[in-house]
């Protein structure tokens, strides 16, 4: 987790729990299910065969449903795709 995403600066654990706690549940639990699904996403490059598109279907749609509910509390807190890590 980073402070800013124009200049990667981390956040210290303290910080970031700190953040966590004034957050609902169900947000988090949203926001790391749509941080590993973003990250299954990229994952698949090039030709994909069927079992492997399915499993990246599988991993975009987790992903929509968990940005349905970072949208809802805050529309920044969307995760795209084709995010770098």
């Amino acid at each position: 987790m980073t402070a800013s995403p124009l200049i990667p600066v981390p956040i210290p654990d303290r910080v970031a729990a700190l953040i966590g706690s004034c957050m609902p549940v169900h947000v988090l639990q949203a926001e790391i299910e749509a941080d590993g699904a973003a990250r299954e996403v990229n994952r698949f490059r090039g030709p994909l065969c069927p079992e492997d598109r399915a499993d990246r279907e599988h991993a975009l749609s987790v992903l929509a449903r968990a940005n349905k509910v970072l949208a809802a509390y805050n529309p920044r807190l969307v995760i795209l795709p084709n995010r770098a890590y």
